[in-house]
């Protein structure tokens, strides 16, 4: 598949708010602004959100990274995605909260290809069990500042 209907791939400029939560719908972007307004919360003055542009296949995203990545939003027609991508290190601090994730979520990370670089979990963020289960993933690749768990 050479472009995904699914992205935001317009070049240019980045995507406005308005132009996400158009894409993404109503519901995925009450998301959007949760997850961004809990990673702020959490993680006050850590990260500040970039916009990449992945061509025409994968178009835009919203990148959160300080050293090494931490997460990126995906917005996708009428849906929100988050990748978190986790390295050893982040993995076994998964496995110890696993039990503690809603079982679509435990499910999505064990079906998560893992490469070279870490295991890639996209995560589809449409409940409020999933931004809490997203939030306790986050916390494993990095503790917030607030000294919350998550």
């Amino acid at each position: 598949m050479s472009d995904s209907p699914n992205r935001m791939t317009e070049p240019g400029n980045a995507p406005t708010a308005s132009a996400v939560a158009d894409w993404v719908g109503n519901d995925a972007y009450k998301y959007w602004e949760k997850i961004t307004q809990l990673i702020e919360q959490n993680y006050p003055g850590v990260f500040t959100p970039e916009w990449l542009y992945g061509g025409k296949k994968h178009g835009w995203s919203l990148r959160y990274k300080k050293s090494k990545s931490f997460c990126t939003l995906v917005p996708e027609k009428k849906r929100l995605a988050l990748l978190i991508v986790f390295g050893a290190e982040d993995r076994e601090k998964v496995e110890s909260l696993r039990k503690g994730l809603a079982k679509k979520t435990q499910n999505e990370y064990d079906q998560a290809t893992t490469y070279h670089d870490g295991k890639w979990l996209l995560l589809e963020i449409d409940t409020d069990s999933v931004v809490k289960d997203a939030m306790l993933l986050l916390a494993a690749k990095r503790r917030p500042k607030n000294g919350k768990k998550a």
